[in-house]
């Protein structure tokens, strides 16, 4: 979309506002409001704001840095109306104070790992399966953990009480562009899964962070809070973010190849065998929060142990059965409350860097890998993702790979925000420890 075509717009349709919008490097979406006035200086990179009270971005001597709008982005809010004026948004790439790429910017962080994959002639494209729960409010209208049904995966109403603001959600999403695939009740009480269609990865960012406004903004509407949490209750499913991917050379998808049985090509398993060999660290990303590990334990379909398989959905990544240029792999342990951004850019380093090291796979393993006992995980060579946010964060920081994908910048500052974020963690007493030791000793 060009200059001249969002002016037009915001005349045509009596835009008043507009937010400037970009992510911290937690991937808390921000956002510096404009009159239509400045949209033109915006939009020719004008204007400056403050990084030094954004997660990550730089210290106060340092904080005046540039929004640059990607026109591309530009959307009008559906829910404002055109005769109170309404209110647009456009997501931002950020430049230092000498207005060149913020080495902080995690969309920036994953411009740069696209364009090594482009140098070695290869574009991704990336479909999301993001899952969230929906709770009612209490009288103060804050958020509670009481949810409004007791239904379970593919539930029909009355049983799936979800159902009016999840089609609300879907006709939100489809009038600002998106294609919805599948929306549907999920395996616990209040959960629920949208799909929408693959897009290339930076798009499909930009798509996520999009979606996650759209659905609590439309959940308020109906009295209601979405969160995308990853476990917040204790006992049943947590909400994922499986993401499926394949890799494209112009209009070919390299994964698939007829000539092999399986119908994947070399390329295929050498990207899944860079993603295995990482695993561990990108965990750290895609999983990035205290909470995710609870998430990631046995017997809830979220995966735990680091293997590939065809059907098997106990893996970390399983092969769905389509072929052609639907080939693609599902990449099953990444979260709701990642960064879109940085975790497209470290599964995509890694999967590079199984290409270009011509990495091997292990073989795919078809048994459910939860039955499985410690010798049999052993002698298959079948190891675990990280038990905790510590550990995870402790993968990463011996992983070359993966820090470069983020950036000494965005590397270093996210290490710190984690490890405050677990001793935080770390030194609160829990209700659970009451129960369990209070009387005990």
């Amino acid at each position: 979309m060009h200059k001249e075509t969002i002016l037009q717009r915001v005349k045509e349709e009596n835009v008043k506002f507009i937010r400037l919008q970009f992510t911290d490097i937690l991937g808390v979406m921000k956002s510096i409001s404009i009159t239509v006035d400045q949209l033109e200086k915006a939009l020719d990179g004008e204007l400056m704001f403050d990084g030094s009270s954004i997660e990550g971005f730089v210290r106060i001597e340092e904080s005046d840095m540039y929004l640059i709008p990607d026109p591309n982005t530009f959307l009008i809010f559906p829910w404002t109306s055109p005769n109170k004026g309404r209110t647009a948004r456009l997501i931002c790439d950020i430049n230092d104070s000498n207005n060149q790429p913020f080495a902080g910017s995690p969309r920036f962080a994953l411009k740069k790992v696209l364009a090594e994959a482009a140098e070695m002639g290869y574009s991704m494209f990336v479909g999301p399966e993001p899952e969230f729960f929906l709770f009612h409010l209490d009288e103060n209208g804050q958020p509670t953990l009481k949810t409004h049904d007791k239904a379970s995966y593919f539930d029909l109403p009355p049983v799936d009480k979800g159902e009016e603001a999840r089609r609300d959600m879907v006709e939100t999403l489809q009038s600002i562009g998106f294609e919805i695939e599948a929306a549907h009740h999920e395996a616990a009480p209040g959960q629920h899964e949208i799909d929408f269609k693959y897009n290339d990865a930076l798009q499909t960012a930009d798509n996520i962070v999009t979606f996650r406004i759209i659905v609590r903004t439309v959940a308020q509407q109906h009295g209601l809070h979405a969160t995308f949490m990853p476990k917040p209750i204790y006992g049943i499913a947590g909400s994922g973010m499986h993401l499926h991917i394949s890799l494209f050379k112009g209009t070919q998808n390299v994964f698939y190849d007829a000539r092999n049985p399986d119908g994947l090509s070399h390329i295929c398993k050498q990207f899944i065998a860079g993603i295995l060999k990482h695993a561990r660290a990108i965990s750290a990303i895609t999983s990035p929060t205290v909470n995710s590990y609870k998430r990631l334990v046995p017997g809830y379909e979220a995966p735990v142990y680091i293997a590939w398989s065809y059907r098997n959905r106990s893996p970390l990544i399983r092969i769905p059965a389509r072929r052609g240029d639907g080939t693609r792999i599902e990449v099953r342990n990444p979260d709701p409350s990642c960064n879109p951004y940085l975790g497209l850019a470290v599964i995509l380093k890694a999967g590079l860097d199984g290409i270009k090291n011509r990495l091997e796979p292990s073989p795919p393993v078809q048994q459910n890998i939860y039955e499985m006992d410690l010798a049999t995980r052993k002698k298959n060579k079948i190891e675990s993702l990280p038990e905790n946010l510590y550990e995870a964060i402790s993968e990463l920081e011996k992983d070359e790979v993966i820090k470069e994908a983020l950036g000494e910048h965005i590397y270093s500052r996210f290490v710190l925000a984690k490890i405050k974020e677990w001793e935080n963690y770390s030194s609160r007493v829990y209700d659970w420890e009451i129960e369990e030791y209070l009387e005990k000793f």
